[in-house]
């Protein structure tokens, strides 16, 4: 099954993707600043998503797929709407200036386009509210997505870890503090298992699969932060707590992954014991 995917903002996650879909004879050009960050199997297309000059190594032929999975550089809202709103704006302009029209768009959004805080399970269904401006405009980008003409399927991936992603890590090791009620729910996904979701998606409907027009990124069991932090401190060896409580985040929720395991998905990683196993002995 040879098919032609562009990954358009080709960092940590596309990259994995590209990786795999490479055995199966996939064509896979990759769009980023620093091109040889790529894997090899990566056709390089040096650009920047955020200019609206299309890049020379654009390809020229059919393209079958495309995923944009852009990263914020700035984060405030600014950079936020540069580089989801503004870059995607772009890309499809390039697809209209070359007469491109792949069979769908894959948009990797985010789990941050939810407002619920009180602990509740939410599905693709739920309503996408954030009042914050970084999940209103991850709305505005997927609307941008689904009106494209293209068939569109958004991926809205919850918090990403695995190797290089240490900031909880990092916390624990300092003492982080969390209070335990009420509890503070964390949804998440490994690497790994966001770019297996992903390349699943463009399998099923390269293989004529129905696919849904969002899914949820998320491993099978949302958990309390506390209970993670807990987990980690035994792990680690930590004893010392840090004074204080130092949580950054405001949301609670528990998203459910039953939409993408109701298509054939399952996670490598179930839950963060045994993405975090992973992750502590490749440190070692």
């Amino acid at each position: 099954m040879s098919k032609t995917l562009m990954i358009a903002g080709c960092g940590d996650v596309g990259s994995r993707l590209a990786r795999c879909l490479a055995p199966s004879g996939w064509t896979l050009y990759g769009l980023r600043r620093d091109v040889a960050r790529l894997p090899a199997e990566v056709l390089p297309v040096a650009g920047d998503l955020q200019q609206p000059v299309c890049p020379a190594a654009w390809p020229q032929g059919e393209l079958d797929y495309l995923v944009y999975s852009a990263a914020a550089s700035q984060h405030d809202e600014a950079g936020y709407r540069s580089a989801y709103v503004g870059g995607l704006r772009n890309v499809l302009g390039w697809l209209a200036e070359r007469g491109q029209r792949p069979r769908r768009l894959v948009f990797v959004s985010s789990s941050g386009v939810y407002g619920q805080a009180g602990g509740e399970w939410i599905d693709e269904r739920s309503p996408a509210e954030a009042q914050g401006y970084s999940g209103r405009i991850m709305r505005e980008a997927e609307e941008l997505a689904l009106a494209s003409g293209l068939p569109a399927t958004l991926v809205r991936l919850t918090g990403i870890y695995g190797p290089g992603r240490q900031w909880l890590l990092n916390q624990v090791r300092q003492g982080y503090r969390v209070a335990s009620e009420p509890p503070l729910y964390a949804n998440r996904i490994h690497a790994d298992d966001a770019a297996g979701l992903l390349a699943f998606l463009l399998r099923a409907d390269a293989e004529g699969a129905e696919l849904a027009d969002c899914y949820l990124g998320v491993d099978d069991e949302p958990a309390p932060l506390h209970e993670v932090v807990g987990w980690l401190r035994e792990r680690l060896g930590v004893t010392e707590w840090a004074e204080e409580n130092s949580v950054r985040r405001a949301g609670s929720k528990r998203c459910s992954n039953a939409r993408a395991r109701a298509l054939g998905w399952a996670p490598q990683y179930p839950s963060y014991r045994e993405g975090y196993a992973a992750v502590l002995s490749e440190a070692v």
